[in-house]
Protein backbone atom coordinates (compact mmCIF):
# COMPACT_ATOMS: atom_id res chain seq x y z
CA UNK A 1 0.00 0.00 0.00
CA UNK A 2 1.52 3.38 -0.97
CA UNK A 3 2.39 5.77 1.79
CA UNK A 4 1.55 9.46 1.89
CA UNK A 5 5.03 10.69 1.11
CA UNK A 6 5.48 14.35 0.08
CA UNK A 7 5.90 13.24 -3.55
CA UNK A 8 2.66 11.23 -3.44
CA UNK A 9 0.87 14.14 -1.86
CA UNK A 10 2.06 16.44 -4.63
CA UNK A 11 0.88 14.02 -7.27
CA UNK A 12 -2.50 13.40 -5.69
CA UNK A 13 -3.33 17.06 -5.07
CA UNK A 14 -2.16 18.51 -8.37
CA UNK A 15 -5.28 17.80 -10.52
CA UNK A 16 -7.71 19.29 -7.97
CA UNK A 17 -5.43 22.31 -7.65
CA UNK A 18 -5.53 22.75 -11.42
CA UNK A 19 -9.32 22.68 -11.23
CA UNK A 20 -9.13 25.29 -8.49
CA UNK A 21 -7.01 27.57 -10.68
CA UNK A 22 -9.49 27.12 -13.52
CA UNK A 23 -12.44 28.00 -11.29
CA UNK A 24 -10.57 30.95 -9.79
CA UNK A 25 -9.69 32.17 -13.27
CA UNK A 26 -13.34 32.04 -14.36
CA UNK A 27 -14.37 33.80 -11.15
CA UNK A 28 -11.69 36.42 -11.81
CA UNK A 29 -13.20 36.95 -15.25
CA UNK A 30 -16.64 37.50 -13.73
CA UNK A 31 -15.24 40.18 -11.40
CA UNK A 32 -13.11 42.02 -13.94
CA UNK A 33 -16.09 42.31 -16.26
CA UNK A 34 -17.03 45.19 -13.97
CA UNK A 35 -13.69 46.95 -14.24
CA UNK A 36 -13.97 46.79 -18.01
CA UNK A 37 -17.64 47.74 -17.89
CA UNK A 38 -16.89 51.17 -16.43
CA UNK A 39 -14.90 52.19 -19.53
CA UNK A 40 -17.35 50.41 -21.83
CA UNK A 41 -20.24 52.41 -20.36
CA UNK A 42 -18.53 55.78 -20.94
CA UNK A 43 -19.70 56.19 -24.59
CA UNK A 44 -23.27 55.41 -23.55
CA UNK A 45 -23.15 57.97 -20.73
CA UNK A 46 -21.82 60.54 -23.22
CA UNK A 47 -24.49 59.67 -25.80
CA UNK A 48 -27.54 59.39 -23.51
CA UNK A 49 -26.67 61.98 -20.89
CA UNK A 50 -24.49 64.39 -22.91
CA UNK A 51 -21.57 64.18 -20.46
CA UNK A 52 -18.38 66.02 -21.36
CA UNK A 53 -15.07 64.11 -21.58
CA UNK A 54 -14.16 65.40 -18.13
CA UNK A 55 -17.50 64.32 -16.63
CA UNK A 56 -17.26 60.90 -18.23
CA UNK A 57 -13.71 60.39 -16.97
CA UNK A 58 -14.94 61.39 -13.50
CA UNK A 59 -17.00 58.19 -13.52
CA UNK A 60 -13.84 56.19 -14.14
CA UNK A 61 -12.18 58.13 -11.33
CA UNK A 62 -14.99 57.27 -8.92
CA UNK A 63 -14.49 53.56 -9.51
CA UNK A 64 -10.71 53.75 -9.51
CA UNK A 65 -10.03 56.10 -6.61
CA UNK A 66 -11.83 54.12 -3.91
CA UNK A 67 -10.55 50.88 -5.37
CA UNK A 68 -6.96 52.14 -5.28
CA UNK A 69 -7.24 53.21 -1.66
CA UNK A 70 -9.23 50.20 -0.47
CA UNK A 71 -7.21 47.43 -2.09
CA UNK A 72 -4.07 47.79 0.06
CA UNK A 73 -6.31 47.94 3.13
CA UNK A 74 -8.01 44.70 2.20
CA UNK A 75 -4.58 43.25 1.47
CA UNK A 76 -3.40 44.14 4.95
CA UNK A 77 -6.51 42.51 6.42
CA UNK A 78 -5.94 39.26 4.55
CA UNK A 79 -2.31 39.20 5.69
CA UNK A 80 -3.53 39.19 9.29
CA UNK A 81 -6.26 36.63 8.72
CA UNK A 82 -7.41 34.77 5.60
CA UNK A 83 -10.88 35.92 4.51
CA UNK A 84 -11.99 33.52 1.75
CA UNK A 85 -15.63 34.57 2.13
CA UNK A 86 -14.61 37.89 0.57
CA UNK A 87 -14.50 36.28 -2.87
CA UNK A 88 -18.24 35.57 -3.35
CA UNK A 89 -19.36 38.64 -1.38
CA UNK A 90 -17.08 41.11 -3.19
CA UNK A 91 -18.07 39.64 -6.54
CA UNK A 92 -21.72 40.40 -5.82
CA UNK A 93 -20.95 43.93 -4.59
CA UNK A 94 -18.88 44.68 -7.69
CA UNK A 95 -21.68 43.55 -9.95
CA UNK A 96 -24.44 45.29 -8.04
CA UNK A 97 -22.80 48.72 -8.34
CA UNK A 98 -22.49 48.49 -12.11
CA UNK A 99 -25.99 47.04 -12.44
CA UNK A 100 -27.45 50.08 -10.70
CA UNK A 101 -25.26 52.69 -12.42
CA UNK A 102 -27.48 53.00 -15.48
CA UNK A 103 -30.67 53.70 -13.54
CA UNK A 104 -31.94 57.24 -13.17
CA UNK A 105 -30.16 60.28 -14.55
CA UNK A 106 -28.43 61.58 -11.42
CA UNK A 107 -24.70 62.09 -11.94
CA UNK A 108 -24.10 61.87 -8.17
CA UNK A 109 -25.89 58.52 -7.91
CA UNK A 110 -23.98 57.21 -10.91
CA UNK A 111 -20.71 58.14 -9.19
CA UNK A 112 -21.90 56.45 -6.00
CA UNK A 113 -22.86 53.20 -7.71
CA UNK A 114 -19.61 52.86 -9.67
CA UNK A 115 -17.73 53.67 -6.45
CA UNK A 116 -19.54 50.81 -4.69
CA UNK A 117 -18.55 48.54 -7.57
CA UNK A 118 -14.94 49.70 -7.19
CA UNK A 119 -14.96 48.76 -3.51
CA UNK A 120 -16.27 45.30 -4.36
CA UNK A 121 -13.51 44.81 -6.90
CA UNK A 122 -10.96 46.11 -4.37
CA UNK A 123 -12.07 43.56 -1.79
CA UNK A 124 -11.80 40.71 -4.27
CA UNK A 125 -8.27 41.03 -5.63
CA UNK A 126 -5.94 40.73 -2.59
CA UNK A 127 -7.60 37.62 -1.19
CA UNK A 128 -8.04 36.02 -4.61
CA UNK A 129 -4.35 36.62 -5.40
CA UNK A 130 -3.37 34.98 -2.11
CA UNK A 131 -5.62 31.97 -2.71
CA UNK A 132 -4.49 31.63 -6.33
CA UNK A 133 -0.85 31.70 -5.23
CA UNK A 134 -1.58 28.94 -2.72
CA UNK A 135 -3.38 26.87 -5.37
CA UNK A 136 -0.68 27.42 -8.00
CA UNK A 137 2.17 26.92 -5.51
CA UNK A 138 3.86 30.01 -6.95
CA UNK A 139 4.15 28.81 -10.54
CA UNK A 140 4.39 31.64 -13.06
CA UNK A 141 2.37 29.79 -15.68
CA UNK A 142 -0.46 28.90 -13.31
CA UNK A 143 -0.63 32.46 -12.00
CA UNK A 144 -0.74 33.73 -15.58
CA UNK A 145 -3.82 31.54 -16.13
CA UNK A 146 -5.46 33.10 -13.10
CA UNK A 147 -4.61 36.58 -14.41
CA UNK A 148 -5.83 35.57 -17.85
CA UNK A 149 -9.29 35.11 -16.38
CA UNK A 150 -9.36 38.76 -15.39
CA UNK A 151 -8.13 39.83 -18.82
CA UNK A 152 -10.86 37.82 -20.52
CA UNK A 153 -13.39 39.48 -18.25
CA UNK A 154 -12.08 42.82 -19.45
CA UNK A 155 -12.25 41.63 -23.05
CA UNK A 156 -15.79 40.34 -22.69
CA UNK A 157 -17.16 43.42 -20.93
CA UNK A 158 -17.46 45.75 -23.97
CA UNK A 159 -19.39 43.10 -25.87
CA UNK A 160 -21.60 42.44 -22.84
CA UNK A 161 -22.27 46.15 -22.34
CA UNK A 162 -22.93 46.64 -26.05
CA UNK A 163 -25.31 43.68 -26.05
CA UNK A 164 -27.26 44.82 -22.98
CA UNK A 165 -27.02 48.61 -23.04
CA UNK A 166 -26.52 49.05 -26.78
CA UNK A 167 -29.87 47.49 -27.55
CA UNK A 168 -31.88 48.47 -24.50
CA UNK A 169 -30.27 51.66 -23.23
CA UNK A 170 -28.85 52.38 -19.78
CA UNK A 171 -32.11 51.32 -18.12
CA UNK A 172 -31.20 47.70 -18.98
CA UNK A 173 -28.06 47.84 -16.83
CA UNK A 174 -29.49 45.57 -14.07
CA UNK A 175 -28.93 42.64 -16.43
CA UNK A 176 -25.21 43.24 -15.99
CA UNK A 177 -25.52 41.62 -12.56
CA UNK A 178 -25.60 38.13 -14.14
CA UNK A 179 -21.79 37.58 -14.31
CA UNK A 180 -21.54 38.45 -10.62
CA UNK A 181 -24.13 35.84 -9.72
CA UNK A 182 -22.23 33.22 -11.73
CA UNK A 183 -18.84 34.24 -10.33
CA UNK A 184 -19.97 34.15 -6.72
CA UNK A 185 -21.24 30.59 -7.18
CA UNK A 186 -18.05 29.42 -8.91
CA UNK A 187 -15.93 30.71 -6.03
CA UNK A 188 -17.35 28.17 -3.63
CA UNK A 189 -16.02 24.88 -5.11
CA UNK A 190 -12.62 26.52 -5.74
CA UNK A 191 -12.36 27.50 -2.09
CA UNK A 192 -13.31 23.98 -1.01
CA UNK A 193 -10.60 22.45 -3.23
CA UNK A 194 -7.92 24.78 -1.88
CA UNK A 195 -9.00 24.18 1.72
CA UNK A 196 -9.03 20.42 1.18
CA UNK A 197 -5.53 20.58 -0.26
CA UNK A 198 -4.36 22.51 2.78
CA UNK A 199 -5.87 19.96 5.14
CA UNK A 200 -4.40 17.04 3.17
CA UNK A 201 -0.85 18.35 3.06
CA UNK A 202 -0.61 20.11 6.41
CA UNK A 203 0.85 17.02 8.05
CA UNK A 204 3.79 16.89 5.64
CA UNK A 205 4.31 20.60 5.10
CA UNK A 206 6.01 21.36 8.40
CA UNK A 207 8.81 18.94 7.56
CA UNK A 208 9.84 20.90 4.46
CA UNK A 209 9.32 24.54 5.42
CA UNK A 210 12.30 26.85 5.27
CA UNK A 211 12.69 30.26 6.91
CA UNK A 212 11.01 33.06 4.97
CA UNK A 213 13.62 35.44 3.49
CA UNK A 214 13.83 39.08 4.46
CA UNK A 215 11.63 41.58 2.68
CA UNK A 216 13.00 43.90 0.00
CA UNK A 217 10.80 46.94 0.47
CA UNK A 218 12.96 49.23 -1.64
CA UNK A 219 12.56 47.01 -4.68
CA UNK A 220 8.85 46.66 -3.95
CA UNK A 221 8.49 50.46 -3.91
CA UNK A 222 10.20 50.76 -7.30
CA UNK A 223 8.00 48.00 -8.67
CA UNK A 224 4.93 49.85 -7.39
CA UNK A 225 6.00 53.04 -9.17
CA UNK A 226 6.33 51.07 -12.38
CA UNK A 227 2.89 49.56 -11.86
CA UNK A 228 1.37 53.02 -11.30
CA UNK A 229 2.83 54.34 -14.58
CA UNK A 230 1.55 51.24 -16.35
CA UNK A 231 -1.88 51.80 -14.84
CA UNK A 232 -2.04 55.41 -16.06
CA UNK A 233 -1.48 54.43 -19.68
CA UNK A 234 -3.80 51.42 -19.52
CA UNK A 235 -6.71 53.25 -17.87
CA UNK A 236 -6.15 56.22 -20.16
CA UNK A 237 -6.40 53.98 -23.21
CA UNK A 238 -9.32 51.93 -21.91
CA UNK A 239 -11.28 55.09 -21.06
CA UNK A 240 -10.77 56.95 -24.32
CA UNK A 241 -9.71 54.42 -26.97
CA UNK A 242 -13.29 53.76 -28.06
CA UNK A 243 -14.00 57.46 -28.53
CA UNK A 244 -10.61 58.02 -30.19
CA UNK A 245 -10.98 55.21 -32.73
CA UNK A 246 -14.59 56.17 -33.47
CA UNK A 247 -13.37 59.66 -34.35
CA UNK A 248 -10.20 58.53 -36.12
CA UNK A 249 -11.94 56.02 -38.40
CA UNK A 250 -15.22 57.87 -38.79
CA UNK A 251 -17.03 54.57 -38.36
CA UNK A 252 -18.97 55.53 -35.24
CA UNK A 253 -19.50 53.65 -31.93
CA UNK A 254 -18.99 50.22 -33.51
CA UNK A 255 -15.38 51.10 -34.31
CA UNK A 256 -14.90 52.23 -30.73
CA UNK A 257 -16.28 49.01 -29.27
CA UNK A 258 -14.07 47.01 -31.62
CA UNK A 259 -10.99 48.93 -30.42
CA UNK A 260 -11.87 48.23 -26.80
CA UNK A 261 -12.28 44.51 -27.54
CA UNK A 262 -8.89 44.47 -29.29
CA UNK A 263 -7.33 46.24 -26.31
CA UNK A 264 -8.63 43.66 -23.87
CA UNK A 265 -8.11 40.56 -26.04
CA UNK A 266 -4.53 41.57 -26.69
CA UNK A 267 -4.12 41.69 -22.94
CA UNK A 268 -5.33 38.11 -22.63
CA UNK A 269 -2.69 36.96 -25.10
CA UNK A 270 -0.02 39.04 -23.39
CA UNK A 271 -0.78 37.58 -19.97
CA UNK A 272 -0.34 33.98 -21.10
CA UNK A 273 2.76 34.93 -23.08
CA UNK A 274 4.23 36.60 -20.01
CA UNK A 275 3.97 33.42 -17.97
CA UNK A 276 5.63 31.39 -20.73
CA UNK A 277 8.46 33.90 -21.22
CA UNK A 278 9.13 33.99 -17.47
CA UNK A 279 9.79 30.26 -17.56
CA UNK A 280 12.56 30.94 -20.09
CA UNK A 281 13.97 34.26 -18.85
CA UNK A 282 13.71 36.00 -15.50
CA UNK A 283 10.66 38.12 -14.77
CA UNK A 284 12.44 41.47 -14.51
CA UNK A 285 13.99 41.09 -17.97
CA UNK A 286 10.66 40.14 -19.53
CA UNK A 287 8.91 43.09 -17.88
CA UNK A 288 11.55 45.63 -18.96
CA UNK A 289 11.52 44.52 -22.59
CA UNK A 290 7.73 44.56 -22.68
CA UNK A 291 7.58 48.16 -21.53
CA UNK A 292 10.11 49.24 -24.15
CA UNK A 293 7.93 47.69 -26.83
CA UNK A 294 4.89 49.41 -25.36
CA UNK A 295 6.43 52.87 -25.81
CA UNK A 296 6.38 52.43 -29.60
CA UNK A 297 2.95 50.81 -29.53
CA UNK A 298 1.28 53.64 -27.59
CA UNK A 299 2.86 56.18 -29.95
CA UNK A 300 1.22 54.29 -32.82
CA UNK A 301 -2.15 54.29 -31.06
CA UNK A 302 -2.05 58.06 -30.59
CA UNK A 303 -0.61 59.03 -33.98
CA UNK A 304 -1.55 56.37 -36.55
CA UNK A 305 -4.40 57.52 -38.82
CA UNK A 306 -7.72 55.75 -39.10
CA UNK A 307 -7.86 51.93 -39.02
CA UNK A 308 -4.05 51.72 -38.97
CA UNK A 309 -4.40 52.31 -35.24
CA UNK A 310 -5.89 48.87 -34.58
CA UNK A 311 -2.62 46.88 -34.89
CA UNK A 312 -0.97 49.32 -32.50
CA UNK A 313 -3.85 48.90 -30.05
CA UNK A 314 -3.25 45.13 -30.07
CA UNK A 315 0.52 45.56 -29.67
CA UNK A 316 0.12 48.07 -26.84
CA UNK A 317 -2.29 45.74 -25.08
CA UNK A 318 0.04 42.75 -25.32
CA UNK A 319 3.00 44.85 -24.16
CA UNK A 320 1.10 46.17 -21.16
CA UNK A 321 -0.16 42.73 -20.13
CA UNK A 322 2.96 40.60 -20.50
CA UNK A 323 4.10 42.01 -17.10
CA UNK A 324 0.65 41.62 -15.53
CA UNK A 325 0.92 38.38 -13.55
CA UNK A 326 4.73 38.62 -13.33
CA UNK A 327 4.47 41.83 -11.35
CA UNK A 328 2.16 40.15 -8.85
CA UNK A 329 4.46 37.19 -8.13
CA UNK A 330 7.51 39.46 -8.14
CA UNK A 331 5.88 41.74 -5.57
CA UNK A 332 4.94 38.76 -3.42
CA UNK A 333 8.55 37.57 -3.53
CA UNK A 334 9.74 41.03 -2.46
CA UNK A 335 7.25 41.00 0.46
CA UNK A 336 6.98 37.33 1.48
CA UNK A 337 5.59 38.27 4.92
CA UNK A 338 2.80 40.37 3.37
CA UNK A 339 1.62 38.38 0.37
CA UNK A 340 -1.93 39.77 0.52
CA UNK A 341 -0.75 43.37 0.66
CA UNK A 342 1.69 42.79 -2.20
CA UNK A 343 -0.99 41.15 -4.33
CA UNK A 344 -3.57 43.81 -3.48
CA UNK A 345 -1.29 46.67 -4.41
CA UNK A 346 0.09 45.23 -7.64
CA UNK A 347 -2.93 43.36 -8.95
CA UNK A 348 -5.28 46.13 -7.83
CA UNK A 349 -3.27 49.24 -8.64
CA UNK A 350 -2.44 47.78 -12.04
CA UNK A 351 -6.04 48.26 -13.14
CA UNK A 352 -7.31 51.05 -10.87
CA UNK A 353 -4.95 53.85 -9.83
CA UNK A 354 -4.64 55.15 -13.39
CA UNK A 355 -8.23 56.31 -13.09
CA UNK A 356 -6.96 59.18 -10.97
CA UNK A 357 -5.23 60.58 -14.06
CA UNK A 358 -8.24 60.03 -16.33
CA UNK A 359 -9.93 63.40 -15.54
CA UNK A 360 -6.71 65.23 -16.47
CA UNK A 361 -6.73 63.45 -19.83
CA UNK A 362 -10.39 64.38 -20.24
CA UNK A 363 -9.77 68.04 -19.44
CA UNK A 364 -6.90 68.16 -21.93
CA UNK A 365 -9.12 66.53 -24.55
CA UNK A 366 -11.87 69.10 -23.94
CA UNK A 367 -9.33 71.93 -24.29
CA UNK A 368 -7.49 70.55 -27.34
CA UNK A 369 -8.38 67.24 -28.99
CA UNK A 370 -8.58 63.62 -27.93
CA UNK A 371 -5.55 62.72 -30.06
CA UNK A 372 -3.49 65.42 -28.37
CA UNK A 373 -4.61 64.24 -24.94
CA UNK A 374 -3.36 60.70 -25.63
CA UNK A 375 0.18 61.78 -26.59
CA UNK A 376 1.44 62.20 -22.96
CA UNK A 377 0.61 58.52 -22.38
CA UNK A 378 3.60 57.59 -24.55
CA UNK A 379 5.91 58.53 -21.68
CA UNK A 380 4.27 56.24 -19.13
CA UNK A 381 5.66 52.84 -20.26
CA UNK A 382 9.08 54.48 -20.59
CA UNK A 383 8.86 55.48 -16.91
CA UNK A 384 7.83 51.92 -16.03
CA UNK A 385 10.91 50.64 -17.88
CA UNK A 386 13.09 53.01 -15.85
CA UNK A 387 11.49 51.87 -12.59
CA UNK A 388 12.29 48.21 -13.36
CA UNK A 389 15.88 48.85 -14.45
CA UNK A 390 18.30 47.20 -12.05
CA UNK A 391 15.62 45.47 -9.97
CA UNK A 392 16.83 42.12 -8.62
CA UNK A 393 15.18 38.83 -9.51
CA UNK A 394 14.52 37.29 -6.07
CA UNK A 395 14.67 33.62 -5.36
CA UNK A 396 11.04 32.50 -5.59
CA UNK A 397 9.51 32.17 -2.14
CA UNK A 398 6.35 30.59 -3.56
CA UNK A 399 4.27 32.16 -0.85
CA UNK A 400 6.15 30.54 2.04
CA UNK A 401 4.34 32.77 4.49
CA UNK A 402 1.08 31.10 3.47
CA UNK A 403 2.22 27.79 1.97
CA UNK A 404 0.79 24.56 3.20
CA UNK A 405 2.41 22.27 0.62
CA UNK A 406 5.99 21.21 0.08
CA UNK A 407 8.15 22.80 -2.57
CA UNK A 408 8.55 20.90 -5.82
CA UNK A 409 12.03 20.03 -7.05
CA UNK A 410 13.50 22.80 -9.24
CA UNK A 411 12.93 20.81 -12.41
CA UNK A 412 9.16 20.66 -11.92
CA UNK A 413 7.02 23.49 -13.24
CA UNK A 414 3.47 24.49 -12.45
CA UNK A 415 0.97 23.00 -14.84
CA UNK A 416 -1.71 24.90 -16.71
CA UNK A 417 -5.28 24.19 -15.73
Amino acid sequence: MPTNTPQNLRTSTRPPRNRAITLLAVGHACVDVYQGAVAALVPFFVAERAYTYAAASGIVLAASLLSSVAQPLFGALTDRKPLPWLLPVSTLVGGLGIALSGLGDSYALTLLFVAVSGIGVAAYHPESARIARTASRGGHTAMSWFSLGGNLGFAFSPALVALVVGFGGLTMSPLLLLPALAGSVLCLPALRIVQHGQDTTSGAAHHTRTPTPAEDRRSFLRLTLGVICRSVVFIGLSTFISLHMAQSTGWGPTAGTAALVVLYLGGAIGTVLGGRLAERWDRVTVIRRSYLLTVLAVAGVALAPGPLGYPFVALASAGLYVPFSLQVTLAQDYLPHHVGTAGGITLGLTVSVGGIAAPAIGLLADATSLRTALIPLIAMPALSWLAFRGLPEPAATIGRAHRTTPVDPPSEKAESP
